[in-house]
């Protein structure tokens, strides 16, 4: 005979058990335990069985679709170039999707690998001069190849942490993504304290927002992720990730405050009238 404690006890490794993928899933068990209706009404029951296959047929078919629609839109867009002996659909007696995005891809790699050696460096030389001597055309490259380095190059920069800061007022904390050092020009003009470059995106939609260089020791380094700081604004704070902190690094933040203000000045030599009197 087992007893109820060795049973939660086996339950509880199984949780932790790598053997059993899934289990500990914090996320699905928490939202199956949410939808599950509180009465037992019938209509209550179905409500709840319509709104977990909501949840779980929804996000699958909506990938699905974005999925089927690159692949229609790159589709439209290469295989135009490829000549018609190359397409499947001569051979087959139905339409292959998908098949521009494999010409694309092939594409994209034979001329990364072109531009690799010497010649191919030339040509893209010339390319890029005579870019640049289009008045308006060199505006958009230059902004598009700044955007794309920064993104997908391995030297390129990106967000380093995520932070905390008082904004619009003191006690209210918002979410930044630490971007680095500001330019050497705005840190000699302000000069002073050390300066942060920091990022505060908009929710929902944070590809808006506001650059801002600010004191290093006004920003709240967090050990959250920048995919969950990012799903946090995302979702207008209701996606929040398993490591969440923020309450309690609000609450540091506040006795951090609060200490940096019960610190006495620095000594300050007297003024000339402070001395004359």
């Amino acid at each position: 005979m087992t007893s109820p404690k060795d049973n939660n006890s086996d339950q509880e490794s199984q949780r932790h058990d790598p053997d059993f993928p899934g289990l500990d899933d914090e996320d699905d068990h928490s939202l199956f335990s949410a939808l599950e209706p509180t009465s037992s009404h019938f209509l209550a029951r179905l409500r709840g069985y319509f709104l977990t296959g909501l949840i779980i047929v929804g996000p699958v078919a909506i990938t699905i679709y974005v999925v089927w629609w690159f692949i229609n839109l790159v589709d439209g867009w290469v295989k135009p170039l490829i000549p018609n002996s190359y397409l499947p659909e001569n051979f087959l007696p139905f339409n292959v999707p998908g098949v521009g995005l494999i010409f694309g891809i092939v594409g994209l790699m034979l001329i990364g690998a072109l531009a690799a050696n010497l010649f191919g460096r030339t040509i893209v030389s010339y390319g890029v001069i005579l870019l640049d001597r289009m008045p308006v055309v060199r505006g958009v490259y230059r902004l598009l190849k700044q955007i794309f380095t920064t993104v997908f190059s391995k030297q390129g920069t990106s967000f380093k942490r995520v932070g905390l800061i008082e904004f619009p007022r003191r006690g209210l904390y918002v979410i930044v993504f630490v971007s680095g050092d500001p330019p050497g020009e705005i840190r000699e003009k302000l000069g002073g304290d050390e300066l942060m470059s920091v990022f505060m995106p908009n929710a929902p939609n944070p590809t808006t927002g506001f650059v801002m260089f600010m004191p290093a020791k006004d920003v709240i380094l967090l050990d959250m992720a920048i995919d969950d700081g990012a799903k946090l604004v995302i979702s207008a704070g209701l996606v929040a990730p398993k490591q969440s902190k923020l309450k309690q690094l609000a609450e540091e933040a506040k006795k951090m405050s609060a200490s940096n203000e019960a610190i006495p000045p620095k000594d300050v030599p007297p003024t000339k009238e402070e001395t004359a009197a």
